[in-house]
């Protein structure tokens, strides 16, 4: 990695970046990171970061964040009156503990005297072309044309700790991720109980933060309210990034919309328990904090050792909440996402799960994978029921941990039942010309989890997470295996690249249902979910031709850290459409519609009771970026099984639009009856719109839709017909008649 010159104040010298697509189309000229002696300005395409050094503290001291600035605002930065703070007035870029800042901090040291006192101040600083890995920790990347970073070298010269704040710079996206490095260069042990990844000071104004939070079955409700005095927040203490709340903040300014006003983006790389916080000070300036859960910390660092916390990646936009999403969006695209898949079409798949459960045996298996070729369906999906030797898992009360297929269950082996898997021919029902594909199989795996009637129990029980004398406490019928440990993990390692080694797979999907209750620690937490990077990143190393999918009972660890390994996530368990809108449409916030496993279930669904037509049903699974079945094809009507090979076909055809494009949200399903959004393909040429009703409305004229993000310029066809200019599309709108309730329609643009 190659050292970055440093650059003089913006102006003389300074070159265009490519430049973000914006409302606006703006042109900026700038250079990334510019530094002026001890005054740092970090600049993307529609953005500026800025900060300087206090000359008499040594503090950082935060001067701008927000849209694209030349030089430091206009500011008073004395105190104005004030009691006994004496930095209450300052806008600190890293807020320690013990010194008169009484604001929630950014890391809180307890030294081997018991001191909770930090005094760290600027040493010196670098900047470099691309970006360094984190150790251990998943993490945005980059080459030197698309990023770099600028790394904060700070010391507390009383406890010789060090801190290293690190910025790397994605202009193309207006996003900066931000992670710390604490290194103990004194002679005594220290702790670490609290260190924020990204904490950032507000000026005076009015905001509201916006939040993601749920519970099983109805993951990622957006929840938008004001910021008031004092400090407001969430997180999660579950060990994982949790159902109840996402790591991602956003604050925005009260008039901001999806597509108008600032809106300050923020989103943890990190899938263990994690906080959030806001606090308006009682001078009216705002501080958001995320990092790790300080109550799964406590990290012990000895004299020589180093901690990295995870990475917050921070994005800005002038032009709205939809904006800023899409910057999300191509960033863990391009920048975030190792896998192969991530740009590339999935198979539709069927899973066994809803149609099956645990009732089948290698027949009946066999029997839904014929109906599942029959369908035009390219891969069919073993779920839970198909291992366990000593202990089968004839339901979730046994088994977890015993890796081995289940010889009564599959008397020839499984690998048998996949080679005739493997030979069942695809319909073709796209269209096109050329031989029929194979069907492929797929396998699902709970490897993190162990039931106590096992065989690895019996022989193992030390290897579960466990805190002294206290009960262990099961939920859904298992234990968690502490990742924490070195064996554990070659364990789980060499248990599921054994299966992926003999048995033709081609998809696995990782679950995990249950939270993390008893650790032997608090630094445990952290240590498990290293653990399990590291044994994500070693399998899906070993196996690339493998598609992987995560999931924990839904989207209760749908974060950015799954996403560096897995490309696609489960996004809920409940399938049923009119609440999959609502949790999909949650989801983009931060999240690629490309990584999200959406499927068709069977009616009534499973959880809501509700019955929903087949098309609208559909229609909602065609938004995501895995799309699938969920259900038995020879239980549903003859009406239902009829539609679906068009159906598939259509889902076929919107499939690389909505992998590789960019989502408008049209209409919020909170706020309308009428749902809409749309993906617009990188080059502009194609788009595909979804347009929903909920419910019918007798004798009353239908709202006009207003598309967005074309080439005002251009014309366009609309399912093959017409000449429509984009001004028009835009401006005009256009009406779409629906009949009854939960109609839908999809509409194909192309440009001319």
């Amino acid at each position: 990695m190659t050292r970055r010159p440093i650059h003089p104040e913006l102006g003389s010298g300074s070159r265009p970046h490519e430049k973000e697509k914006t409302p606006a189309d703006e042109t900026y000229p700038h250079v990334a990171i510019v530094v002026d002696g001890t005054s740092f300005a970090i600049n993307g395409a529609n953005s500026s970061y800025r900060f300087h050094v206090d000359p008499e503290t040594g503090d950082l001291t935060s001067d701008h964040f927000g849209g694209p600035v030349t030089e430091n605002p206009i500011a008073e930065i004395r105190a104005n009156g004030g009691g006994w703070s004496t930095v209450e007035h300052l806008r600190r870029e890293w807020p320690d503990l013990g010194r008169g800042d009484f604001r929630t901090p950014a890391v809180h040291v307890k030294h081997a005297e018991g001191y909770t006192v930090s005094d760290f101040r600027y040493e010196s600083h670098s900047v470099v072309e691309g970006k360094p890995d984190l150790p251990g920790l998943p993490s945005t990347f980059g080459s030197g044309g698309e990023v770099s970073t600028l790394v904060i070298h700070m010391v507390d010269k009383v406890s010789s700790v060090r801190a290293d704040l690190s910025y790397s710079i994605f202009p193309k996206y207006d996003a900066i991720a931000r992670s710390i490095k604490i290194t103990n260069e004194g002679t005594s042990d220290i702790s670490i109980e609290k260190l924020a990844s990204y904490s950032v000071d507000l000026p005076y104004e009015e905001y509201e933060m916006l939040q993601l939070h749920g519970e099983w079955t109805r993951e990622c409700t957006r929840i938008r309210r004001k910021v008031d005095y004092g400090v407001q927040g969430y997180g999660s203490a579950s060990g994982f990034s949790s159902f109840y709340h996402n790591p991602f903040l956003a604050l925005v300014s009260p008039s901001t919309t999806e597509s108008h006003g600032n809106v300050w983006g923020f989103s943890l790389v990190y899938t263990g328990s994690f906080s959030v916080e806001v606090e308006k000070t009682p001078q009216g300036f705002t501080r958001a904090l995320v990092g790790m859960n300080p109550i799964h910390l406590s990290w012990p660092l000895k004299p020589g050792e180093s901690f990295t916390s995870p990475e917050c990646v921070s994005v800005f936009s002038k032009f709205g909440i939809g904006d800023m999403s899409r910057k999300f969006h191509r960033l863990y695209r391009q920048n975030l996402i190792l896998s192969p898949f991530v740009n590339k079409p999935r198979p539709s798949l069927l899973n066994s799960w809803e149609g099956l459960y645990f009732n089948y045996d290698e027949e009946k298996i066999y029997k839904l994978a014929q109906d599942t070729a029959a369908l035009g369906v390219k891969l069919f999906v073993l779920d839970d029921g198909w291992f366990g030797v000593k202990y089968p898992r004839l339901n979730d009360r046994a088994a977890l941990g015993d890796w081995d297929p289940n010889p009564v269950r599959f008397p020839n082996g499984l690998d048998s039942l996949a080679d005739r898997i493997n030979k069942l021919k695809v319909e073709n029902v796209s269209g096109s010309q050329g031989p029929a594909e194979n069907l492929q199989f797929g396998l699902w795996f709970e490897p993190e989890a162990v039931n106590v009637k096992s065989l690895l129990y019996e022989q193992h029980p030390e290897w579960v997470l466990s805190a002294g004398k206290y009960p262990r406490t099961e939920a859904r019928n298992q234990l968690m295996l502490n990742l924490a440990l070195p064996e554990v993990q070659e364990f789980v390692i060499e248990s599921v690249s054994k299966i992926l080694s003999t048995v033709a797979v081609t998809y696995l999907k990782w679950d995990a249902n249950r939270a993390i209750h008893e650790s032997p620690s608090p630094e445990n937490h952290h240590a498990y979910i290293l653990g399990f990077y590291r044994v994500s990143k070693v399998l899906t190393t070993r196996f690339p031709h493998v598609l992987w999918e995560g999931c924990a009972s839904g989207g209760a660890r749908f974060d950015p850290g799954v996403l560096q390994y897995f490309p696609q996530f489960w996004t809920s368990d409940n399938t049923d459409a009119l609440s999959r809108i609502h949790i999909q449409f949650g989801t983009s916030l931060v999240y690629p519609p490309s990584t999200m496993g959406a499927h068709i279930s069977d009616v009534p669904n499973h959880y809501t009771r509700r019955t929903i037509p087949m098309r609208f049903r559909a229609h909602v699974a065609m938004m995501g970026g895995s799309f699938g079945l969920e259900l038995n094809p020879s239980a549903i009507t003859p009406e239902d099984r009829a539609a679906l090979p068009e159906l598939i076909s259509i889902a076929e055809r919107v499939a690389p639009i909505v992998i590789e494009g960019d989502f408008w949200r049209l209409n919020l399903p909170e706020d309308s009856n009428y749902p809409a959004a749309m993906f617009i393909s990188g080059d502009g040429s194609r788009a595909v719109l979804f347009y929903f009703q909920i419910r019918n409305t007798e004798v009353h004229n239908f709202p006009m839709l207003y598309l967005q993000g074309l080439d005002e310029t251009a014309f366009y066809k609309i399912d093959g017909e017409g000449a429509y200019s984009g001004a028009t599309l835009m401006n005009g709108g256009i009406q779409q008649r629906f009949k009854g309730d939960y109609d839908s329609r999809i509409y194909f643009i192309e440009k001319l």
